[in-house]
């Protein structure tokens, strides 16, 4: 697994239930680790944001609409879902899957691939950064693990925070402090 790139990715959607709503933006940081005394440093070699054009947007929540800053004119030029989907699975091949809340973004996306029928070509282990932190941090009084609460306990800036590649951008480097501890 160390030899493998990191994909760390975070998905912007129409709701909570991935049987009903729909992805609608990717973001995906993607880094080459190295190990130096032990230590895991991280390169980064591309970051990407896909806007998937929603096919049901009868059923999107309005409130998860608002929260991702979704709107009709920023997704003229979206992509249908199996070319984002394409683009994904190409950027992405044998990379390891990394997400905070791994539950919700695997199961859009494991949704979605099997939805296009396009093949899932990362790497087969998935890494939850919310149980990494959880493992690394129990011991730090209330501490929440949302996050924006990482984000916080780290002084990393999240500035646009609830896009999908500004969140990637901010998991990205939470990985790298929870690395270091």
């Amino acid at each position: 697994m160390k030899k493998h790139n990191l994909a760390f990715v975070d998905t912007e959607t129409t709701g909570l239930d991935f049987d009903k709503h729909e992805i609608i933006s990717i973001g995906c940081v993607i880094a080459s680790q190295h190990w130096s005394s032990g230590k895991l440093k991280l390169t980064q070699l591309d970051e990407f944001e896909i806007k998937i054009k929603p096919t049901h947007i009868e059923t999107a929540d309005p409130q998860a609409l608002r929260v991702n800053g979704y709107n009709e004119a920023d997704w003229i030029f979206a992509y249908s879902l199996a070319e984002a989907m394409t683009e994904f699975s190409k950027k992405t091949k044998d990379c390891i899957f990394i997400s905070h809340n791994l539950s919700f973004d695997a199961a859009f996306m494991d949704k979605a691939f099997k939805q296009t029928g396009v093949p899932n070509s990362m790497h087969y282990p998935r890494i939850d950064t919310i149980s990494l932190a959880f493992a690394k941090l129990h011991n730090t009084e209330d501490l929440r693990y949302s996050l924006h609460s990482l984000c916080e306990h780290f002084g990393i800036k999240n500035s646009n925070a609830h896009t999908a590649l500004a969140d990637t951008r901010a998991l990205f480097e939470i990985y790298q402090k929870l690395m270091l501890l």
